[in-house]
């Protein structure tokens, strides 16, 4: 569930935190107060695109952090696998700091792309906002919303499908390559033989480029190397060092004398004669070193002419001797492919035709698993339905298999069928339901998804559009039903849903003349009854208000009282 949320320098809100509960939060106040920033600013939390302008007037930055507690597996596995820290309390701190040119996501201290945001927040949260009603306008959305449904059912067929449908069109695709007249054909075979040939002559070996470069560069700066060598030499063998030499042995032989009566004079004794073996090796070495660099004009010739044989490959078929072999053997395929066309066309039609059969055998299975569930998920929606006062409801989810228009996802046609009035036939969703009925249906939807749905929080904001009087009751027993389950979070302006809050929160907007701020308070009791009063489109101090007040409340206990008898 969602325990906190802090904001701090967005929009209009200087500094605040709400502190949630589990059941139904309701956060409602005066039009224009910034009810849509509070859930705004979740909603950044978690990824969505931000404005430079949305940080405070004055401030440097907007900082949004969202504390949620969950021990949900799903959620840990996420989490674990993305390698973010996982609490041993549940408690998952998710923030975003805006600035002015940048975003800085993070995940319990750890800093996270949206991605990772995204892919969490799915699992934490469903956040429903004022419009989303209307894609029930559009059939695409009653296919997801049935498959959400059958997912348990779905995942292992849909996954199989998936795959299938992809490996089909690959070779479909493979397919029509081949695809082509002789003249083109014999073009292309001589083409990757002419590159077959010219690769393979290279006789190419792995490492060989590297091993090449390093001696090339070294016959190419020999000149220089040997000057430097040289006079390194020279300078060692100077009479002066020769002296040194000698000077070195006197010494040896004189501390080797005393040596035996003190430890530390064998110390001293051990580092001269380290100093003396490193000279002479130094000396021995230079030479040797010298005459390694003697080569002839030959080798050097032959050196570049690999060399430019495999850079010339190189830059014609890859950036490396291993990316030219791998071109080598695709070409290799792609000529024994066209040598033997009819042959290969023969047995790419077979497979295609065999892998036909499988999709359209994986789209019946996921089809017969989307009708059972859609007479399922109908029926819930009927009594969902009536619940939320529709008086006279008939609703189907018809199921309509298209074996002509195969996709990754099947060949069913999804439609939401609805009749409202009595003696009126069924007709598609868009064409009889109002912007209130919408409202309705995607609430009923939430409700019935929510019992198979391991989504702790929904948050619903302005979920009342359009309803009023005792089909707001209805909504409002609807909510309370859902958030014996769930966490709920709603922002409302009808009395009877605020009536059925378990924690009510009141949004207000304030000014000192020179700025404005948006402030949120958890009220209760007396101050409650007031807000309720204001709602009802009286004044929060008249007695007749406040008496409607305090019934709505009492109307409100009993029925979450009932409720759980029930």
């Amino acid at each position: 569930m969602l325990v906190s949320l802090s904001v701090k320098n967005l929009a209009l809100i200087d500094q605040t935190e709400v502190n949630f509960t589990e059941g139904l939060n309701i956060l409602s106040g005066e039009t224009g107060a910034g009810k849509s920033i509070i859930i705004g600013s979740v909603t950044l939390a978690l990824g969505a695109k931000a404005d430079s302008d949305m940080i405070r007037t004055g401030a440097e930055y907007a900082l949004i952090e969202l504390t949620f507690q969950s021990f949900d597996r799903d959620v840990k596995q996420c989490m674990e696998e993305m390698e973010l820290p996982v609490e041993e309390d549940g408690s998952i701190l998710i923030s975003r700091k805006l600035q002015q040119n940048r975003s800085v996501f993070r995940i319990n201290g750890e800093t996270a792309t949206i991605k990772q945001i995204r892919s969490l927040s799915e699992l934490l949260m469903d956040i429903h906002g004022q419009h989303d009603h209307q894609s029930l306008l559009h059939r695409e959305k009653h296919l997801e919303i049935l498959d959400s449904f059958a997912e348990a059912e779905l995942k292992d067929p849909m996954e199989l499908l998936r795959s299938e449908y992809h490996e089909l069109k690959k070779l479909e695709k493979e397919y029509q390559e081949t695809m082509t007249d002789d003249s083109v054909r014999v073009r292309e075979m001589d083409l990757a033989q002419f590159e077959i040939t010219e690769i393979s002559e290279a006789a190419l070996k792995d490492g060989e480029d590297i091993l090449l470069e390093k001696k090339y560069q070294r016959m190419v700066n020999s000149r220089r190397i040997l000057e430097a060598v040289g006079l390194a030499a020279t300078m060692v063998e100077t009479e002066d060092t020769m002296a040194m030499g000698s000077q070195i042995d006197r010494a040896l032989r004189e501390l080797r004398s005393v040596s035996g009566y003190d430890e530390k004079l064998q110390e001293l004794e051990t580092q001269l004669e380290q100093i003396d073996s490193l000279l002479m090796d130094f000396g021995h070495g230079i030479s040797g070193y010298m005459e390694s660099m003697e080569f002839d004009e030959e080798d050097f010739r032959l050196t570049e002419e690999r060399l430019n044989v495999i850079n010339h490959l190189k830059a014609k078929y890859g950036s490396s001797i291993e990316a030219v072999k791998e071109y080598l053997s695709e070409k290799e395929e792609r000529l024994e492919k066209l040598e033997h066309y009819e042959m290969h066309r023969r047995e790419t039609e077979h497979k295609i035709e065999q892998l036909r059969k499988l999709v359209l055998q994986e789209c019946e299975k996921v089809s017969g698993i989307r009708k059972k569930a859609s007479e399922e998920l109908s029926g819930k929606l009927r009594k969902a339905l009536t619940d939320l006062n529709f008086l006279h409801v008939e609703f189907n989810i018809d199921v309509r298999p298209q074996p002509e228009a195969v996709t990754a996802r099947g060949y069913d046609d999804v439609e939401f069928m609805i009749s409202t009035n009595p003696g009126e036939p069924l007709r598609p969703l868009h064409m009889v339901a109002s912007g209130g009925e919408l409202s309705r249906i995607m609430l009923a939807l939430k409700t019935v998804i929510a019992d198979r749905d391991a989504i702790e929080t929904l948050i619903f904001d302005e979920i009342d559009s359009g309803i009023s009087g005792k089909t707001a009751w209805k909504v409002s027993e609807k909510l309370g039903e859902l958030a014996r389950e769930h966490q709920i979070i709603c922002i409302t302006h009808l009395p009877q849903i605020a009536a059925m809050a378990d924690t009510h929160f009141y949004i207000e907007k304030s000014t000192d003349g020179s700025s404005t701020v948006t402030s949120i308070t958890k009220i209760e009791e007396n101050a409650r009854i007031q807000e309720l009063a204001r709602m009802l489109g009286g004044s929060s101090e008249s007695p007749a208000a406040l008496e409607n007040a305090k019934e709505l409340i009492l109307t409100a206990e009993k029925s979450k009282a009932a409720a759980v008898t029930r």
